[in-house]
């Protein structure tokens, strides 16, 4: 069986055991009172999705790992990706479990969340550095052939790169469908680039990872019948991380994943800005409320990150051809 199509074979598996499983969770986090709280300083459109079922990237997590394992793959690198979303989506887990089954509204403290994410990272950066070939060298987007030597940089610019990932992706994850729907792009995009590159374990794992986010949109597209939660955000943001280092096209991420480099960027920026001068530089972070304030109805916002994040797709597929 060629690549290709074992791919379109994993892709479909995915899609079709994840839009299975999808709609079978959701009685169950029903009768477990597994609900969302909406925070009452953001959006008021939002408060009507009070309750709904969160903690569903459980449905794209499960159906990722039971694919891999299906299709008897037993690459090392496709393992640690998984771990490393396994990794990140325990401790969005434990956070989500603390905010909607003990009723402690912030969940996790900050500290615990980043303790835990930097111990993953870590793991995730030792791998890399002691089984990957030439770890220090980067593969520079926009600029074909040339590669970046981040000699002894290497490890700490990683930690940032796995970090500002994780809690980028889990910023994002604020509207219906929003963060679904680009990181099946993101993940589809990276998967086309490891398979230019012959990375070829890498690129089925993404795929895998694209397949089971199609079938989670369905119930997670506007109205949502479930949200991703903690628990799915940061186990994308993970997988991704593991993904982008694992293939050396970290670098890609801000231009794959622009919406996302964008959405804590702009937390960064409004919360700089309100430090120094008192007032907020946009209506409300990230930067998806922002245009709510200003309007744009939700599928809207949605449906136009969706289109940046295509577009943004295209220029780094571009540069790798």
């Amino acid at each position: 069986m060629s690549f290709e199509l074992k791919a379109l074979i994993a892709m479909f598996l995915s899609f079709l055991l994840s839009s299975i499983l999808g709609p079978r969770m959701i009685p169950l986090l029903k009768r477990l009172k597994i609900g969302q709280s909406i925070r009452e300083d953001g959006p008021q459109s939002h408060l009507a999705k009070t309750g709904t079922p969160t903690m569903g990237g459980l449905v794209f997590i499960v159906s990722s790992l039971l694919i891999f394992v299906l299709l008897g793959n037993k690459s090392i690198n496709g393992i640690v990706i998984l771990l490393s979303m396994l990794g990140f989506g325990a401790i969005g887990y434990l956070d989500d479990y603390i905010k909607v089954v003990k009723k402690r509204n912030l969940g996790l403290r900050a500290y615990q969340k980043i303790i835990g994410q930097i111990i993953v990272a870590i793991l995730l950066i030792i791998y890399f550095q002691t089984s990957i070939p030439n770890p220090e060298v980067a593969i520079l987007p926009l600029i074909g052939g040339v590669n970046l030597n981040l000699g002894i940089w290497i490890v700490p610019f990683l930690l940032i790169v796995v970090l500002g990932t994780v809690n980028a992706v889990n910023l994002t994850d604020g509207l219906d469908g929003l963060a679904t729907g680009i990181s099946i792009i993101v993940f589809a995009s990276f998967s086309f680039i490891s398979y230019r590159m012959e990375q070829f374990d890498i690129s089925l794992v993404s795929i895998i990872i694209a397949g089971s986010l199609m079938g989670f949109l369905i119930i997670n597209y506007n109205p949502a019948k479930v949200f991703m939660g903690d628990t799915g955000s940061l186990a994308l943001g993970g997988a991704l991380s593991a993904v982008a280092i694992l293939s050396r096209t970290y670098l890609f991420i801000p231009i794959i994943g622009g919406v996302f480099f964008a959405e804590a960027l702009s937390v960064i920026i409004q919360v700089f800005y309100f430090k120094t001068t008192g007032k907020r530089f946009f209506k409300m972070a990230p930067l998806h409320h922002h245009f709510e304030q200003i309007g744009w109805k939700e599928i809207k916002v949605v449906w136009s990150f969706w289109a940046v994040t295509l577009l943004l797709a295209i220029i780094g597929i571009v540069t790798i051809l």
